[in-house]
C-alpha cells in the first residue's frame, strides 16, 4: 500500500511543480511589462547564455520579449521576436488548467497528446527549422561587429 500512496504522491508534485511552473512563465514577463520604461528591452543585452558567449541566438532567444510584448497587446512585435510566444502563453495556462483538474478530480487527461513522440518529433522539426531561418535572418542584418557587440567579447 505504502508504495501506490508514494507514487500517488510524486505524481501529484509533479502537477504542482508544473503548475507553479507554468504560473512562473507567465509572471515573469507581466512584471517585465511594468518595468520596460523607454523601451529598455530592446536595447539591453540578452541574459540567454548562449547569446552572451557566441553573439547567436539560440532557439527560445526572444521568448520572453516576445511574451512582453504580447502583454502590452502587439502582436505584431510579439511574433517578430518569437513566433512561438503566443503559444507559450495558450501551453501554460492550458497546462494550469489542466494539472489543477488533475489534481482535483484524480485523473490523467491528454496523456496521449503530451506523451505522442510524432508530435514531439514534429514540434522539433519545426523549432530547428524556425531556428536555422532565424540564424541566417540575423546574420544577413547583421555584421560581424554587431554579433561581437551582442557578445561579451566587446
Amino acid at each position: 500500500m505504502t508504495s501506490i500512496n508514494y507514487t500517488i504522491n510524486i505524481k501529484s508534485k509533479r502537477k504542482i511543480y508544473g503548475i507553479i511552473g507554468a504560473f512562473i512563465t507567465l509572471m515573469i514577463p507581466f512584471f517585465l511589462m511594468f518595468f520596460n520604461h523607454n523601451n529598455h528591452l530592446e536595447t539591453d543585452q540578452s541574459l540567454c547564455p548562449l547569446k552572451m558567449l557566441t553573439g547567436f541566438p539560440c532557439p527560445g532567444c526572444g521568448i520572453t520579449k516576445s511574451l512582453v510584448y504580447f502583454y502590452e497587446g502587439d502582436l505584431q512585435k510579439s511574433l517578430y521576436y518569437h513566433i512561438l510566444g503566443p503559444l507559450v502563453i495558450v501551453f501554460c495556462v492550458v497546462t494550469i488548467v489542466v494539472l489543477t483538474t488533475e489534481l482535483i478530480t484524480k485523473k490523467e487527461y491528454f496523456n496521449n497528446l503530451l506523451f505522442n513522440k510524432k508530435l514531439a518529433y514534429g514540434l522539433g522539426i519545426f523549432l530547428a527549422t524556425y531556428h536555422f531561418i532565424r540564424i541566417i535572418y540575423f546574420i544577413r542584418n547583421n555584421s560581424i561587429d554587431d554579433i561581437l557587440h551582442q557578445s561579451i567579447w566587446r
